[in-house]
Formats: structure tokens, sequence, C-alpha cells
């Protein structure tokens, strides 16, 4: 039985939702937002201190969004992604992605142990470019 890769199963989800996105172009949460976007990707925008994004509305939580998205890629400080998972959770999201900088050991158990498929250790705008 050949088993899918995880990376191929986030391929195929085109809902995405950016937690930590930056409204600075500089910044890894503002060029992770943009690089999914301009590969076609549906990607929804989280960041309690802003409301707007490169033109595009801004939620303060995944529980704002009014679309639940398939894939979570997270972008923010490990000591923030404990709650951010339990939010996954609570929603029934089956995908989240930790960029490098952003992981934390107890959030990707929680996250395993609850049935969503993680990937860590990995850059999506690197990754990516393999499936495209």
């Amino acid at each position: 039985m050949m088993f899918e890769n995880p990376l191929e199963s986030f391929a195929k989800e085109r809902l995405w939702a950016v937690v930590g996105v930056s409204a600075d172009r500089s910044k890894f949460g503002n060029k992770i937002y943009r690089d999914l976007k301009e590969a076609g990707y549906i990607v929804q925008a989280i960041n309690p201190r802003l409301t707007e994004v490169e033109g595009d509305p801004c939620y303060p939580s995944l529980a704002a969004l009014l679309q639940k998205p398939t894939v979570v890629n997270l972008v923010i400080p490990p000591s923030a992604t404990l709650a951010v998972i339990q939010d996954c959770i609570d929603l029934g999201i089956r995908y989240v992605w930790f960029q490098p900088g952003s992981e934390d050991e107890a959030a990707i158990a929680l996250a395993k142990d609850n049935g969503i498929t993680v990937v860590s250790n990995a850059c999506i705008m690197i990754e990516k470019h393999a499936w495209a």
C-alpha cells in the first residue's frame, strides 16, 4: 500500500489562512500571503492588530473568518501557536503548516494527537514550487 506524501495533501487544498500575516512587505508574513495568492490559492489574512492586508480584509482570528480554511499556515512566535492549534481543533481544520521559526513541540504534538496533518521545518514558498 502506498502512502500519500503529506505535501501532496497540502497541494490539493485551495483555501488557506495565514496566521501572523503582516502589512510590511519585507516580512515573511506578507511574502507568504502574496506568494500563495499569486499561485492561485484563496488566502485569508489573520492578525488581530490589522484590518487590511494588501487591500484584502484581515481578520482577528480563525473563528472570525466567513469561510473556514482547509489549511492554516503559521507565521507567529512559537509561544502563540498552542492557542491557534486549539482553534484549529475546535474548527475542525485538518492541515497546519508551521513556518520555520514558528514551531512549538507541544503545539505540534497537540495537532498530531487530534488528527491534524502537520508540516514543520519547511517553508511553503520553497516547497510549493515542487508541486506547482
